[in-house]
């Protein structure tokens, strides 16, 4: 009689919303392990989410993108009942946000979803974050067999800071093929070619931001000569309005892009626009790199049980899965499913790719040779 009591109790006590649902199944995902320590990680989980709800929502703050807008806000809200206030800006647009308010005492952001160049130079150089390792307690995302780097990859020196779930082959250029044949885009050289002249696109390489980085690596792998003929003697043409590149791609004004974005891209290709996507040419290596986001955790946060289930659930496998598919990035994760991405975009077993988001390179070798290209860049 008494066991029949118990547990006709436990099952009265058992209570299927969708964020104790989400919670088995990682539980059910991380294995034999998980069970053993789920007592404690499954109370302080249960906690911060309590915690989240009274807090009443979570602050993110991070460059304009379709992926977090249509698709992470609306599943993390469905989830686990929380809105998600998503404020969209340029990194300069919301450091520039985050100067005023933190002058007038002001604390508004929870996590920053920003590139390496701002996290690194300034969220984290200005001290503007916080330890995000500590808040990191689901199974499944703590768990080192499901990194293909062996652990959650922090890639600040103190290891803390800054996480970055992303390393994906990152395309060089993408052409409009029905403007320019993919044989007349082979070398570095090609780009230099007359017939190009005006029609090639960049963002701005005399400010910081893509345009400057791709000319940094430019500088770096080809020198200075090609960087004056490229950048000069081309005549590219820019714009601060990142969607005006891939209209001037789709309809062949500019054909060459040096700095579409794929997740601009990618809309225009399933509605049938012939454009390819480029990786490397004969004379300019692959790199990869940490797009479309570094993630950080604002320091004096509004909302720290809010921050903290974000971050978690954007590690987990279905956050990251949401964004890979979305944007096109590979993932560090090893449950991920990579199938959807273009096969150019994952990176080859033991090749030799230059990373543009290694932190020596974005705090001080990427600077430097920035610094280079503007001084190159000032007769223009």
């Amino acid at each position: 009689m008494k066991t029949e009591n118990r547990k006709r109790k436990a099952e009265k006590s058992m209570r299927w919303t969708p964020a104790l649902l989400f919670t088995f199944c990682l539980l059910l995902s991380a294995g034999g392990a998980a069970w053993a320590q789920s007592r404690d990680w499954e109370k302080e989980w249960n906690e911060t989410l309590a915690g989240a709800k009274r807090e009443g929502k979570v602050v993110v703050a991070g460059s304009p993108d379709p992926v977090m807008r249509n698709e992470i806000v609306p599943k993390f809200m469905s989830r686990f009942g929380i809105p998600v206030e998503f404020i969209a800006g340029r990194s300069s647009q919301i450091v520039a946000r985050v100067a005023t308010e933190r002058s007038a005492g002001i604390y508004s952001i929870d996590i920053y979803l920003a590139g390496p160049d701002t996290t690194a130079n300034t969220l984290y150089g200005d001290k503007l974050v916080d330890p995000l390792k500590p808040l990191l307690i689901l199974p499944e995302v703590v768990d080192p067999a499901k990194w293909k780097t062996g652990k959650p990859w922090f890639i600040d020196p103190e290891e803390r800071y800054v996480l970055r779930p992303f390393r994906s082959v990152a395309n060089l250029l993408f052409i409009n093929p029905d403007h320019v044949k993919p044989e007349e885009m082979r070398s570095s050289k090609d780009l230099l070619n007359p017939k190009w002249k005006g029609k090639i696109s960049t963002e701005d390489p005399t400010t910081t931001g893509a345009g400057a980085n791709l000319a940094s690596r430019f500088l770096n792998q080809l020198g200075e000569e090609f960087v004056k003929r490229l950048y000069i003697d081309q005549k590219p043409v820019s714009t601060r309005e990142r969607r005006q590149f891939t209209d001037w791609l789709a309809r062949g004004t500019q054909p060459i892009c040096l700095n579409c974005r794929e997740d601009d891209v990618r809309p225009l290709q399933k509605e049938g626009f012939k454009i390819l996507e480029i990786f490397e040419l004969s004379d300019v290596a692959g790199a990869v790199n940490g797009s479309p986001w570094l993630l950080t955790l604002a320091n004096k946060a509004p909302h720290p049980n809010a921050a903290r289930l974000f971050a978690n659930w954007m590690m987990s496998r279905e956050g990251l899965e949401i964004y890979a598919k979305g944007y096109g990035s590979a993932t560090l994760r090893t449950d991920v499913d990579e199938s959807f991405l273009n096969p150019g975009n994952i990176p080859r077993p033991g090749a030799n790719y230059f990373d543009d988001t290694d932190w020596k390179w974005v705090v001080k070798g990427r600077k430097e040779t920035r610094s280079r290209v503007w001084k190159i860049l000032k007769s223009r």
